[in-house]
């Protein structure tokens, strides 16, 4: 009976002792999820950090002073500038979230948006379908196929604002191949770039000319992805080729389809070049996007107006930000990991 309990008097002292290191300076705490992660990943963090530090230079900088200006009234007349040998101080204000207030109040902003959005959805959905269209014939095995394939690329090989400038002479209202092939055939010249609504057509145009490279490139290789036992298993079942493609080619290529959506969406809504080297927003504010108003507020009104510019910018990422977490959202909501 005494041994019993001197043995039981043992063990629990030293599952104290044991306790008190724990608690103690014995027993380290473990480590937390990022040090771990960096203890194991270092090498890949040594590699990654450079090109982090260029970046957030490049981009941080002047993404954190266009949300300061975008708080001020700074414009041409009162920032800091040099004239001569003289160097004039910044005098511009703080004004607050004002410049926001009369953007998103105003019918400038609201009119910008309503036709880049018109613009982006025009752009992406016309791609998006011939670049499918294109991708579904040159993965048959016909005839010239690479000839085809190195012939869809080509303007996605040919540098932007030289295609621009290019189509910019088709589109010329006296002198233009369009108009001249339209008054061969006996049908009146079109303006294309002086009218209103055809400003409007041509900008979509050359835009998915511009787009449908891309998006076949990828479309097919996502359809190439695609297993061929499930396209013969679904014919051997009886399925139509609109049934093998609506149950079988849709659902295999959601997760290219999704990325270059969501890419070519971004890209469309700041396609600068397309619109500034064909129209220049033009005839009038006919075409003018939001991404190139801010530019005309920075660079071709005068004064300039840096504060609207930047609020306009600042806006531009808000709303893209925003279409992005509705758009993973929505895909998280029909099962896709984005």
């Amino acid at each position: 009976m005494a041994v019993h309990t001197s043995q039981s008097v043992a063990k629990a002292a030293g599952d104290d002792v044991a306790r008190g290191r724990s608690r103690g300076t014995g027993t380290p705490p473990p480590p937390s999820r990022f040090r771990r992660g960096l203890s194991v990943h270092w090498y890949a963090w040594t590699m990654v950090a450079p090109v982090v530090l260029v970046i957030g230079v490049i981009i941080g900088y002047p993404l954190v002073r266009g949300i300061w200006l975008s708080l001020t009234d700074a414009d041409e007349r009162n920032v800091a500038r040099s004239i001569g040998v003289n160097k004039m101080p910044a005098t511009y204000e703080f004004v607050g979230l004002d410049n926001y207030a009369d953007a998103l109040t105003g019918n400038q902003f609201l009119g910008t948006l309503g036709w880049t959005l018109v613009w982006t959805v025009s752009c992406v959905t016309i791609t998006f379908c011939l670049g499918m269209a294109l991708a579904n014939i040159l993965n048959r095995r016909i005839a010239g196929r690479s000839a085809y394939r190195m012939a869809l690329i080509l303007p996605w090989a040919i540098p932007g604002f030289v295609s621009v400038f290019a189509w910019r002479f088709l589109y010329n209202e006296n002198n233009g191949l369009l108009n001249k092939i339209l008054g061969g055939a006996g049908i009146d010249g079109i303006p294309w770039l002086n009218d209103p609504t055809w400003a409007k057509f041509s900008v979509i145009a050359v835009n998915v000319w511009l787009g449908v490279p891309f998006m076949m490139v990828a479309l097919l290789g996502g359809l190439q992805s695609i297993p061929s036992e499930q396209y013969e298993a679904a014919e051997m079942d009886g399925a139509t080729a609109w049934q093998r493609f609506r149950h079988v080619t849709l659902p295999g290529l959601r997760p290219v389809s999704t990325t270059v959506v969501l890419l070519s969406t971004i890209w469309t809504f700041n396609m600068f070049p397309v619109i500034f080297l064909l129209t220049r927003g033009g005839p009038g504010e006919a075409t003018q996007i939001l991404v190139t108003q801010a530019y005309k507020f920075s660079f071709e009104i005068s004064p300039r107006d840096f504060a609207q510019s930047s609020t306009w910018g600042v806006l531009i990422l808000v709303l893209l930000m925003l279409f992005a977490m509705v758009y993973r959202r929505v895909l998280r909501s029909q099962g896709d990991t984005w």
